[in-house]
């Protein structure tokens, strides 16, 4: 399609000489900055996945994947409700569970928490928590007099496992001088740490015989939280449990629990690709002035062709491979750049944090304690191909002007 010819023009054409070094100069910004268009964009797309996937994870691991609730009050008699609800298919493990919230105070530091009271044996069975112990042990949550904090509580109240914690609840007992809130000091078994600052500095676990006794259910429970086999087909999975019931009961799935935070992070994710988008469009604007002041600068040379008997298709496609070449060689190295900083964007940050003495990407702000990288080998291959086309589209109309010029017009003032 290209002939030999044709490439040694457009390379030399590329090649900065002294007198047209600047417009070389502009066609090297151009490249640059496709190589920074498309290596940006592919780090934010890696970065908001990531940022969907680990928060996904860790509320899915935490929380179950529908959650019934009575349609008022608490759940009493709910054994039969749980036996009922594991034989419908798709569901995986019924959970009775009890929520709350408290104050907890020690050492004089005081913070708000949600109680979680569950079985021993549930509490294993979550992972997410059973694999991010980072001291005590889980066989030491038994009794009524012992709970399971997260790491960032346990540093802000000042305590470690063995010491122990005052838990405070609004709805205390009725006296005849008003309402005395109700006031327990348990023992910190063990300290967690999952990665998400919610959860770490706000979610103390217990056992639920030891949370009926605190909040004074007897043997009710608030909620029945259920794990499905697909968290994808919870909403279908809801409304097969309604009809079952016959609407004795409300249920919620996570989705809908977790919308308005799921939906803004996409927004945000749809944004960020549009605005990156843009400066792969200016870096292809900047492919279009620069080759058409190469074309003006090499219109005596185009001429010269043209009277040694190059063709119209010769020219547009000399300057077409110089364009091209800038928009390639710049797309490929930003494709190269964008999946190494992805890869390494953890190093990066810790590296960036040590050299300037400041902490990038809070926990207490971004949720997540490091900062993931997912990279979609289908993004990178939509934006890979968008900086090759725009980068094309952008040669057609130098080329095409180049391939138009008159001879006799570029020559007539030499």
């Amino acid at each position: 399609m290209f002939s030999h010819f044709e490439w040694m023009i457009a390379f030399r054409y590329l090649r900065a000489r002294r007198q047209e070094g600047f417009i070389s100069v502009i066609a090297w910004f151009s490249l640059l900055g496709i190589t920074l268009g498309v290596a940006t964009l592919i780090i934010v797309m890696a970065v908001m996945n990531g940022f969907r996937q680990e928060l996904l994870a860790r509320i899915l691991g935490l929380n179950g994947h529908l959650s019934v609730y009575a349609n008022e009050g608490q759940l009493t008699n709910y054994k039969p409700l749980v036996v009922n609800l594991k034989t419908i298919e798709g569901v995986v493990r019924v959970t009775p569970m009890i929520e709350g919230q408290v104050m907890v105070t020690a050492n004089k530091a005081s913070t708000g928490a949600v109680v979680r009271g569950l079985s021993p044996q549930d509490i294993i069975k979550r992972e997410i928590i059973a694999k991010n112990i980072k001291s005590g042990s889980l066989t030491n949550l038994q009794g009524q007099d012992t709970v399971l904090i997260g790491l960032r509580m346990a540093a802000k109240l000042g305590v470690n496992v063995g010491d122990r914690v005052t838990l405070i609840s609004p709805k205390g007992s009725v006296t005849a001088f008003g309402t005395m809130p109700r006031l327990k000091t348990y023992s910190v078994a063990a300290t967690f740490d999952i990665g998400m600052f919610e959860y770490d500095s706000g979610f103390i676990f217990m056992p639920l015989s030891a949370a009926q006794r605190y909040f004074k259910l007897n043997d009710a429970v608030t909620n029945l939280e259920l794990f499905t086999s697909d968290p994808d087909l919870a909403p279908e999975l809801a409304n097969k449990i309604l009809l079952s019931l016959k609407g004795e009961v409300r249920v919620h799935d996570w989705q809908r629990a977790n919308a308005s935070f799921f939906n803004a992070i996409q927004v945000e994710r749809n944004v960020m690709f549009l605005i990156l988008t843009l400066i792969i469009l200016v870096a292809a604007f900047n492919i279009i002035s620069s080759m058409i002041m190469l074309v003006k600068d090499k219109g005596r040379d185009i001429a010269i062709l043209r009277t040694m008997g190059a063709t119209r298709g010769m020219i547009m496609r000399i300057f077409f491979l110089a364009g091209a070449s800038i928009g390639t060689i710049g797309t490929l190295a930003g494709f190269a750049l964008g999946l190494s900083f992805a890869g390494n964007i953890e190093t990066i940050r810790q590296w960036l944090q040590g050299l300037t003495g400041t902490e990038l990407f809070a926990a207490e702000i971004y949720f997540l304690s490091k900062l993931p990288a997912v990279v979609d080998p289908g993004e990178v291959i939509a934006v890979v191909i968008m900086g090759l086309a725009l980068s094309l589209a952008a040669t057609i109309y130098p080329s095409w002007r180049a391939a138009h010029t008159d001879p006799a017009d570029a020559l007539r003032y030499e």
